[in-house]
């Protein structure tokens, strides 16, 4: 009895230890596989076996994680102090490189990314972080993805969330635009101005030509004012009529 019993529980011993090399990966995860200390290769997703202290295996998630740059303190180009905070895309395309060529590839791009934002702001100047985002990004993303490629990491995209400025700089920028839009109104004012006299040009040339058609503006003149609750009508009177009277009085003196 004693020996079939201990015979059982080597059975049962086999069977636990042959089970417990039964790994079970979902579709975004791979199983990196080290087999006496040595990278054998990648498995899964699905059903794999482990052989138990033999080989050792290391989980990565092949999903994108997105990761926040905290906050950096940059000097740009034009001696502006900024803080810039950004988010980085990643995802791991290697998982044997992301497991050998770096301890923790997640906190190594942390911080170069945090190197880089500061690094290319600081070459840049403060209208062009400003007007040109999308140029200082796509920079951002070249840079990275260049340096984590190693790793077998990808940086799919790196987005600037938030430029602070200085309160100095935000009134002086608020000046700026202010003159800025009195500027353009200005510009919009003159020429409406300019417009306006050639319009007015050119019907004085008009109505030299047809001396009728300022009779007739004359009278829509009277009708426009009579149309108005005035209690006092100015009936304005040409030159041309009183032009005899003139050079009568005149012809008279002399």
């Amino acid at each position: 009895m004693f020996e079939i019993g201990s015979l059982g529980l080597v059975i049962l011993f086999l069977f636990v230890l042959l089970v417990s090399g039964v790994k079970i990966l979902t579709e975004y995860d791979r199983a990196v596989i080290f087999r006496l200390g040595r990278l054998i290769g990648v498995k899964g997703p699905g059903i794999i076996y482990v052989i138990p202290f033999v080989d050792r295996m290391m989980r990565v998630d092949l999903r994108v994680i997105t990761m926040d740059v905290p906050p950096q303190d940059v000097i740009t180009k034009d001696n502006v102090s900024v803080k810039v905070n950004a988010v980085v895309y990643l995802h791991v395309m290697e998982p044997d490189k992301a497991v050998v060529k770096v301890q923790n590839y997640g906190y190594a791009t942390s911080q170069l990314a945090q190197t880089t934002l500061r690094s290319v702001v600081g070459e840049a100047e403060l209208d062009e972080i400003l007007a040109h985002r999308e140029k200082i990004n796509a920079k951002l993303q070249a840079i990275l993805d260049k340096d984590t490629d190693p790793w077998g990491v990808k940086v799919s995209k790196v987005e600037v969330k938030h430029i602070d400025l200085p309160k100095e700089m935000q009134r002086a920028m608020a000046k700026q635009a202010e003159a800025e839009r009195e500027r353009r109104a200005k510009i919009i004012a003159a020429e409406g101005e300019l417009q306006a006299s050639e319009k007015l040009s050119q019907a004085a040339q008009r109505m030299e030509i047809s001396p009728m058609s300022l009779q007739l503006r004359y009278l829509q003149t009277l009708v426009e004012i009579a149309t108005e609750n005035n209690s006092t009508t100015i009936f304005p009177i040409p030159m041309d009529l009183l032009k005899p009277f003139l050079e009568k009085h005149t012809s008279s003196r002399t």
